[in-house]
């Protein structure tokens, strides 16, 4: 009922163990970008290893190189990408989406929060969780490119947008 056979758990200790060390070695070579939540994309690679890696230690179906090479050419894809997006802004128009203005000037701009299927109980949530009580007096409230919501007093309002109305990079 706790396990099949000892060999099982043995298996298990010895493969989570060198499938780590191997994510572990992947991550330090390929550089911090790898990880991090700058957008959607980052978040599925990043769910995308984990995945894998659960996998690989559970599964008795995946061989330990097939594994470390899954796990090998995620992080290379995702550096891959990273690599072009940095370097050419047509590759990261096409892969990352743009920030959204979700409240302006304590108004709700309705046709932003329904193209990004975003309701208001969402973005009172992002308000409040910023220390506002509503939305009366915020500047603008956007929805970044990760998916949370960044709340800017109103009094901040100038530092953060370009004169245009725009979200600066």
């Amino acid at each position: 009922m706790f396990f099949d056979d000892i060999e099982g758990l043995f298996r298990v200790f010895v493969i989570s163990l060198l499938a780590y060390v191997a994510l572990v070695l992947f991550l330090r070579i390929s550089g911090k970008r790898t990880l991090t939540k700058l957008n959607a994309f980052d978040l599925v690679v990043t769910v995308a290893l984990g995945s894998t890696l659960a996998t690989i230690i559970l599964s008795k179906d995946v061989a330990l190189a097939e594994g470390t090479l899954a796990l090998f050419m995620l992080i290379a894809l995702q550096y891959v990408v990273t690599w072009l997006s940095v370097r050419h802004e047509w590759f990261q128009r096409m892969v990352q989406s743009e920030p959204r203005i979700l409240v302006r000037n304590g108004a709700w701009i309705e046709k932003a929060m329904k193209d990004e299927r975003v309701n208001r109980n969402e973005v009172l949530a992002a308000v409040r969780g910023a220390g506002k009580s509503g939305i009366e007096g915020l500047g603008v409230v956007i929805l970044e490119t990760d998916g949370s919501m960044s709340v800017i007093p109103g009094e901040e309002l100038d530092a953060a947008m370009d004169l245009d109305g725009e979200v600066k990079r």
